[in-house]
């Protein structure tokens, strides 16, 4: 049933839509969207190799890569003086899931599959 869905509010009537606001905003880019990609292609990514696999100078992309990680898209880790990125495949999958499109769905067309 919808209202078990963890992005309702406390107010069984609202929905929370500040996080996937935040998360296709993040996504309404082409760079972002190729980043992504990359990752997905290449699973953990050092930031320096990152700079040339999309050609984009170190200041651009970690102007990029801060918006996907402040939308949890892609996941950071620390070794040494290297930053590695990763694409957050549970947040992701979450994302393109049938829960969020189960919210715009009318209440007679769910199925009893629907955001289970």
């Amino acid at each position: 049933m919808i209202k078990e869905l963890p992005i309702f509010s406390k107010d069984e009537n609202q929905v929370d839509f500040s996080k996937y606001e935040l998360q296709f905003k993040a996504l309404a880019d082409q760079k972002r969207l190729q980043i992504m990609y990359e990752l997905t292609q290449k699973g953990s990514v050092c930031v320096c190799d990152l700079v040339d696999i999309v050609n984009m100078p170190q200041s651009k992309l970690s102007y990029h890569l801060k918006i996907l990680l402040d939308a949890n898209l892609i996941t950071k880790e620390t070794k040494g003086t290297w930053s590695y990125y990763e694409l957050n495949h549970v947040e992701v999958n979450r994302l393109l899931s049938p829960e969020l499109c189960c919210i715009f769905r009318k209440s007679e067309n769910q199925s009893s599959e629907c955001c289970s």
